[in-house]
């Protein structure tokens, strides 16, 4: 059998980050002034070169068509340029001209070349191909330096990088002082709810807006309407149950107490009186510690945990109809448990009365300790499904077969553990049988 569940712990801090709504709103907004910034950009860019890269080419091509015809109409007429360098060269005297350009093939193509001065430049070249009247066939050349075009478009970049990171900062500020207008009212709504935890003294709706949040504080004023009516009738019926039951208990006690005083009493009848008696008892520490559970009170009290325990273990005795099972008490005596003995001895006896009912023979030991008790018998065990499950309101161990009873026992005792801040846990023996601790915090 398993611990008792415990609380489930908060999330980590990254966990909680990630899914804090401001700061998804402030991400989104991070992201849309990134990408719509940057989607602009390289768009810009592109087209710039390619507009720029277009204009050059068909300037060139122009260029050195005009060249050709230039050449072809009159070879020794003067060639005229506005901004580009021309050459033209005939197929023998091609070893006359620079490396660079001696091979490249009709068309446009992009030449870096190490000038006079030592610097790296980068030009636009267009080749063309003619032929003269006598056929002799030339070569045409239009070179563009756009070593400054480089340059500025790699400026442009640098500019238009700093102008994404420079809106994508402003996009950042955008979102969080949006998200911190947008999620404040929330947040006070948040703070309310917070501040109120024993219920909501005043409606919430009446200090919001009529909007999202507004209906958020509406719906919730509702539903701690409906909850907190649910739980005054609750506990009223409780309390009412709780009153009526006491009455005829009561008279119970007293029929009992004035029957056992008789000195003619036969023992076998005192016996009957005194099981009945200790039902009685039974009955009141039960209804007292449901009463507990159902106001959420912890009850104050002094309870001796070794007195419990044997009068718990003389009333199972009682019970045990022949089986060859032996009860006892061991361990030290001497803890007290700052509690009402109704919580405790409810507590155990659920404890006690398991160990009972599953052990068909042997022995239930309760082994007091400085702080815990412990519950030890040697009946068949638990299974794997039964530890996960035990303490699941309404669910009954694998063993339980057509025995008595609706698996409420031990959630009653985790309820108490988590009222009063104990804990139980259930777990396999050395051997055989369960072994359950109850640990008084």
């Amino acid at each position: 059998m398993a611990s008792a569940p415990a609380e489930t712990p908060r999330a980590r801090t990254r966990t909680r980050y990630r899914r804090r709504l401001r700061s998804r709103i402030i991400l989104g907004f991070v992201l849309l002034g990134f990408g719509l910034t940057a989607l602009f950009a390289v768009s810009t860019l592109a087209l710039r070169d390619r507009l720029e890269s277009q204009l050059v080419e068909r300037t060139l091509m122009l260029e050195a068509n005009s060249l050709v015809q230039q050449v072809e109409a009159d070879p020794a007429a003067p060639k005229y340029f506005l901004t580009f360098d021309a050459k033209t060269w005939s197929d023998r005297k091609a070893y006359t001209v620079d490396p660079h350009y001696r091979d490249l093939s009709p068309g446009i193509h992009d030449v870096r070349q190490r000038a006079p001065d030592g610097t790296l430049r980068d030009y636009k070249v267009a080749i063309k191909k003619g032929r003269l009247e006598n056929g002799e066939a030339f070569t045409s050349l239009i070179r563009y330096d756009v070593t400054e075009a480089a340059q500025t478009a790699i400026k442009l970049r640098q500019g238009v990088v700093w102008t994404v990171l420079a809106f994508t900062l402003l996009s950042f500020l955008l979102g969080w002082w949006s998200a911190s207008r947008v999620m404040s009212p929330v947040l006070e709504l948040a703070r309310r709810l917070k501040k109120s935890r024993a219920g909501l003294d005043e409606p919430l709706a009446n200090d919001f807006a009529d909007d999202e949040v507004g209906q958020l504080a509406a719906a919730l004023d509702e539903y701690s309407a409906r909850l907190t009516h649910v739980v005054q009738r609750d506990r009223e019926f409780n309390a009412d149950v709780s009153h009526e039951l006491r009455t005829p208990l009561a008279v119970i006690r007293g029929a009992i107490e004035l029957l056992l005083a008789r000195p003619d009493l036969d023992e076998k009848t005192r016996n009957r009186m005194l099981r009945i008696q200790r039902s009685e008892q039974q009955c009141t520490d039960l209804i007292g510690a449901l009463l507990l559970l159902s106001r959420n009170e912890r009850g104050s009290g002094s309870t001796d945990v070794a007195k419990v325990s044997e009068q718990l273990l003389d009333a199972h005795r009682a019970q045990l109809g022949g089986k060859p099972v032996t009860l006892r008490v061991e361990g030290q005596r001497g803890l007290v448990v700052d509690a009402p003995e109704s919580a405790v001895t409810v507590a155990l006896n659920n404890l006690i009365g398991n160990a009972v009912k599953y052990t068909s023979e042997g022995e239930v030991v309760v082994r007091l300790q400085p702080l815990a008790v412990d519950v030890i018998d040697s009946g068949p065990g638990l299974s794997a499904e039964d530890a996960a499950r035990l303490f699941e309101r309404g669910y009954r161990g694998t063993h339980a077969g057509h025995s008595q009873g609706g698996g409420i026992g031990l959630s009653i005792v985790r309820r108490l553990c988590e009222l009063y801040g104990w804990n139980v846990q259930v777990k396999p023996g050395a051997e055989r049988g369960v072994v359950a601790t109850l640990t008084f915090g």
